[in-house]
């Protein structure tokens, strides 16, 4: 990754669009004036969010809009992108990830990655959960079992699939692979587990055990979920932030976003005008 410094565009969208970082709770990702270029192509634009810790963030825009570039920043995913380049500052608990210093493994160990598709590994489910602790280096069968256990607990899914531990996670149906995903995520008891559309490629039943799984998470993790499904964002979030053509271009608390949006472009997008 590339890094400029060039700040000459001063962010304009942290007045009244951007009223939802302005709280009491403490904040576990803070994006400050963050641009980022593919190449010539300008895809985030003077990105300022603040995101609160044991809430669901929803980033929602139609195709195109940074969504998923803007998540993929948060753990530094996107600089495996050769073109890139990024100017400004990502906040993680204080600290700009973006300085050279800051150990990727460090980040991705407090920060999960839940993708669009269900990608277990073509192992056993045991294998999938605890592949993460024991690249950590735990050992002990007692202490992975244990971790085993309260993964699949936390993310809904012990009781379905105890009895087959040892049997190929490529064996479940889609939506118990990607809950698979999000306890496999869960096993390196991250702090923030980012969800690129998690249940875009899911049947109706699955996508509502997803939903309500997130309501509980969230009492333990901070969440930021990006979403293509508006009604989705309404029912699971606290907060949403409404992408733009690169731009923030209202975050606020979801009840107003949806309800008495500040800007009529929000509006527009939520009421099926565009997007």
């Amino acid at each position: 990754m590339s890094t400029v410094t060039d700040k000459t565009n001063v962010n304009v969208n942290t007045a009244a669009g951007n009223e939802g970082a302005k709280d009491n709770k403490k904040v576990v990702y803070d994006t400050k004036d963050l641009n980022l270029w593919y190449g010539e192509g300008h895809a985030l634009k003077n990105i300022n969010l603040a995101i609160n810790e044991n809430e669901v963030t929803a980033i929602i825009g139609p195709s195109g809009c940074g969504k998923s570039t803007y998540i993929k920043t948060l753990n530094r995913m996107v600089e495996m992108v050769p073109s890139v380049k990024i100017s400004g500052e990502i906040l993680y608990r204080g600290r700009n990830i973006l300085e050279k210093s800051y150990q990727v493994e460090d980040l991705r160990t407090s920060v999960g990655m839940v993708f669009q598709k269900p990608n277990p590994f073509p192992k056993s489910i045991y294998e999938n959960i605890v592949y993460g602790p024991k690249i950590h280096g735990i050992r002990d069968k007692k202490i992975l079992d244990e971790i085993v256990e309260k993964s699949l607990r936390g993310a809904a899914i012990w009781d379905e699939v105890k009895d087959r531990l040892n049997q190929n996670a490529y064996g479940l149906s889609g939506g118990q692979q990607q809950r698979i995903c999000i306890a496999r995520a869960l096993a390196i008891e991250p702090d923030v587990i980012l969800m690129d559309e998690p249940t875009s490629a899911l049947d109706p039943i699955s996508t509502l055990k997803v939903e309500e799984l997130v309501q509980e998470l969230k009492k333990d993790f901070s969440i930021i979920i990006v979403t293509h499904n508006m009604q989705q964002a309404a029912r699971i979030s606290d907060k949403t932030a409404f992408f733009l053509n690169g731009e923030v271009i209202e975050f606020a608390e979801t009840d107003k976003i949806f309800s008495n949006p500040s800007d009529k472009r929000t509006e527009d997008y939520i009421t099926g005008r565009f997007g």
